[in-house]
């Protein structure tokens, strides 16, 4: 199972001190994060794509997923997400193939329509289309990664005649794509129907609602005939804040709850770590919790978490990172592990994914 870190790179005031990162510190931030995760032995770092302030996140991940590549050696980069709808799919085909290339393999992607209304007409693209967009551009990407020379035809981009996307992807296999959504099952039949992942990012809404997707994802999965519905390749997003001691964790953490700019002013932060998956307290607290989510979803090939938001600052983000990689996750793996049975896979890697090129051939 892999376990690892994802951030949203948001700039955003420290409610303890008033201070406000520049965008150049934040972004800079993300690349000490990313090389910390990969120090204290995490297995992915992610990045997500925004087009709007207050994020600092790139507009195209690839420039910095490709830095923490030329900076590390065993991590897998991803993203968390590209938006499938208001990016070219041609222009996703060989900018993600080149920096696979660059990453030995280390890469895959998390495909999402995002959740920014604005950023549709900023490219062009109109919201109400999103569901056909991402359905359309989706099948366009997979074609072009697998098929030499590629005709095309369909309704939001021009057609392709015996066009070839360059470069091929490494060894002849595509990236993995996982397909993230917090509520569409039309993108979890689209994540079935290729046996590609499903990733649900079920840090903001109840975890029934998340139960729902994942079951049907798992159900139209295996009736694709992609393996049982068991072997579906699921991910998860969580969110925590640890601290030694459980009431330092809640004392420290609770300014930045209160003011973060997604859910501050909202619900507290006792009600929010009931209902969602938010873990506030001791590396323990967190491992047991964690351990919750396979009851709720089955077992599962990926748990990232959000650490790096809301204004905390690195030094409390990295932190979080020595306790994360020290404590919890070793127990994670080793209590997930024991229960999964034989024939849940992993997670697919560059590796596995040409392996079983290999023996298909």
């Amino acid at each position: 199972m892999q376990f690892g870190i994802f951030s949203v790179g948001d700039v955003t005031t420290d409610p303890t001190t008033g201070v406000t990162p520049t965008e150049h510190e934040r972004i800079k931030a993300m690349v000490r994060i990313a090389l910390k995760a990969e120090e204290v032995g995490l297995d992915v770092f992610a990045v997500g794509e925004h087009h709007n302030p207050p994020f600092a996140a790139p507009a195209n991940p690839t420039v910095l997923l490709s830095n923490i590549a030329a900076r590390t050696e065993k991590i897998v980069l991803s993203t968390s997400t590209t938006l499938i709808t208001t990016n070219d799919p041609v222009r996703l085909a060989e900018d993600y193939a080149m920096l696979q290339h660059l990453a030995d393999g280390r890469l895959d992607l998390m495909m999402g329509r995002g959740n920014t209304g604005p950023v549709y007409p900023w490219f062009g693209k109109d919201i109400r289309e999103g569901i056909p967009l991402a359905v359309e551009n989706y099948a366009l990407l997979h074609q072009l990664w697998r098929e030499e020379v590629v005709d095309w035809q369909g309704k939001f981009r021009t057609p392709l005649q015996g066009f070839t996307s360059t470069p091929r992807p490494l060894d002849g296999v595509p990236p993995f794509v996982w397909h993230g959504s917090i509520r569409s099952p039309e993108i979890a039949e689209q994540a079935a129907y290729y046996g590609d992942g499903f990733f649900a990012n079920h840090i903001f809404w109840p975890t029934s609602h998340f139960q729902q997707l994942i079951a049907f994802y798992r159900q139209r999965f295996e009736h694709y005939g992609h393996g049982k519905a068991d072997q579906a390749i699921v991910g998860l997003g969580g969110q925590a804040f640890i601290r030694p001691k459980s009431q330092d964790a809640w004392n420290e953490f609770r300014p930045y709850f209160d003011n973060a700019p997604v859910y501050g002013h909202g619900p507290s932060l006792e009600d929010f770590t009931e209902q969602t998956p938010l873990t506030v307290g001791s590396p323990q607290e967190v491992i047991d919790k964690t351990l919750t989510f396979r009851e709720h979803f089955g077992d599962y090939q990926r748990q990232l978490f959000l650490m790096d938001h809301a204004g905390l600052p690195l030094k409390t983000v990295l932190e979080q990172l020595d306790l994360l990689g020290e404590e919890v996750v070793p127990v994670l793996r080793k209590e997930l592990a024991a229960k999964r049975p034989a024939h849940v896979p992993d997670a697919p890697t560059h590796a596995s994914l040409k392996a079983a090129q290999a023996v298909t051939a």
